[in-house]
């Protein structure tokens, strides 16, 4: 359900699409619009002060800087006992199906509570506060896609080790191992020889990656044929050319190569992929059952990782440092880092934090509502500054940070956001918004309580829905030191919400529901502003 490919992000500048795209004008023109506000905005408190900004909100956001940044520290490296976990794991030392499982859930569950009670005991300001938590839950997320994947690798090596076993019993009624594999072979040679290869080659989708292109032949049948035909070579026989033109084959894959490159594995095939051919549908069934399994054990890019080699420290801290909460044996590569892309993520990131600080402490910071004050008028002065301070933090986060982790971890797949923005539901919106945490709670909550606990599509989305609402409250209650449950009922009443956006009628009318969308994200936040901050 979850796979990786490379992409790029909307908003990134080299991306082709968006660079052509018609309203590509609107995003130069915000950024100006921005930029020209912000400077009007220093020249109007220098005339008033004397300074550009007071600088209030530095003192508070640098406040026990130190302390957070050694207590964030122990945090990620506390991460790092995941490789003796899951070592032991892999050695048969822990079985994760329960004992496992109890295990890490009973670690997550005692890493989360020390980090929030670390959090409540330092008396932290809401930034520092909300921010240790938040990496908290990502950390969290992280532990959890990484020790549930290679749990459930652990228990696919078992089965395929039971498989394995029984394929090689079944082949003893047919003269052995080796006569098993030479009948095989002999039956897959002459499907292909029965089967003459198109002469040409067949058109390469519009959609296909730069530099992919097509055979007739699949790329395993075609290393089997680049192996039989050397070997005929070797013994004098000449190979046809047609058959070593088809068998020539080339695709990128999901990954970033350059037009010369290879990215199908070229191993030779393993003996289960000989004996899926083989004559004895027993012997056939087997061999197709462990082919499978042990492709679950490959990595799904290129192949060459295979578990349990990925368990290391060297694999788990490039993981950590790879902007994704979903753990792969292999994710899609770019072949090098560019400087000048770190540099302008890196002066994107500032240039767009200053904006940020700006807005914060000129337009929200002043007007935090009391209970004295307006509740209408309140909403009406926070709606502005609010959504603009949303729109730079989600491109600090999405298109800056993502991006620039992405570039130096080599990753290449940055579709770390869809164009929410032409939403017309909130289950849209939820999808689209955030991709790394929608992955995540696709693939381990969604996912697996339905193939876990036989869930319903629907329950199954409400319990997704009910511990990403839990999730949500328990940062604002960390953040403003309430619990009062505005953003869990706000959360949870998206359900009915998206029922009804559901319905033919309102689906078809696809403006009703953009306009619908954003009212609700320009009322929801200054109206949980005032609702936690004033009562």
């Amino acid at each position: 359900m979850v796979t990786f490919t490379p992409r790029k992000s909307l908003f990134d500048i080299s991306n082709e699409s968006s660079g052509s795209n018609e309203f590509r004008g609107f995003f130069t023109l915000f950024w100006i619009s921005l930029f020209l506000f912000a400077v009007s905005t220093y020249v109007r408190s220098i005339e008033t002060t004397g300074y550009p900004l007071d600088f209030q909100f530095a003192s508070m956001i640098s406040r026990d800087a130190i302390t957070l940044a050694l207590s964030d520290a122990v945090l990620v490296l506390n991460t790092g006992l995941c490789v003796p976990f899951a070592k032991a794991i892999s050695k048969g030392w822990i079985r994760y199906y329960w004992t496992g499982i109890i295990l890490q859930h009973l670690w997550q569950t005692v890493v989360l509570a020390t980090a929030i009670t670390w959090t409540f005991n330092r008396q932290w300001p809401w930034v520092q506060s909300g921010f240790f938590t938040l990496h908290s839950f990502v950390m969290m997320m992280k532990m959890h896609s990484y020790l549930s994947t290679n749990g459930q690798l652990a228990y696919t090596h078992q089965q395929a080790e039971k498989v394995y076993a029984q394929l090689k019993e079944a082949t003893e009624s047919e003269g052995g191992w080796e006569a098993a594999l030479r009948k095989a072979e002999e039956a897959m040679l002459k499907v292909v020889s029965d089967s003459p290869i198109p002469q040409g080659t067949p058109n390469v989708p519009e959609d296909a990656p730069d530099g992919t292109t097509t055979s007739y032949v699949d790329a395993r049948t075609a290393v089997t044929l680049r192996q039989r035909l050397a070997a005929r070579a070797a013994a004098g026989e000449k190979a046809d050319g047609s058959v070593a033109a088809a068998s020539a084959v080339k695709t990128t894959g999901t990954r970033v190569l350059p037009p010369n490159a290879t990215a199908i594995p070229t191993h030779p095939p393993t003996a289960s992929e000989i004996l899926v051919h083989h004559p004895s549908e027993k012997i056939a069934n087997l061999a197709k059952a462990h082919t499978e399994l042990e492709r679950e054990l490959t990595g799904p890019v290129e192949g060459r990782v295979r578990w349990p080699a990925n368990i290391t420290l060297r694999d788990f801290a490039w993981y950590q440092l790879t902007p994704t909460l979903v753990y792969e044996l292999e994710y899609p590569r770019t072949d090098r880092i560019r400087p000048l892309y770190v540099f302008e993520k890196t002066v994107a990131f500032f240039g767009t934090f200053a904006l940020l600080y700006t807005i914060v402490e000129t337009f929200i910071i002043p007007l935090t509502p009391t209970k004295e004050q307006s509740f209408a008028r309140s909403l009406l002065d926070l709606a502005m500054p609010f959504m603009i301070s949303y729109l730079l933090l989600f491109y600090i986060i999405f298109e800056c940070i993502c991006n620039g982790f992405a570039e130096l971890s080599y990753f290449a797949d940055r579709q770390f956001y869809d164009d929410w923005w032409n939403s017309t539901s909130w289950d849209e919106f939820s999808r689209k918004w955030n991709r790394p945490v929608h992955t995540f709670l696709l693939r381990h909550v969604y996912a697996s309580t339905m193939s876990s606990y036989k869930l319903t599509r629907q329950s199954a989305m409400f319990v997704t829905f009910l511990l990403s609402a839990a999730a949500h409250e328990l940062v604002m209650a960390i953040v403003t030191k309430k619990i009062r449950f505005y953003l869990f009922a706000l959360q949870i009443a998206q359900i009915p919400l998206i029922a009804i956006g559901r319905m033919p009628a309102i689906r078809r009318n696809k403006l009703l529901g953009n306009i619908v969308f954003w009212l609700g994200l320009y009322a929801g936040f200054p109206l949980l502003c005032v609702a936690y901050c004033a009562y």
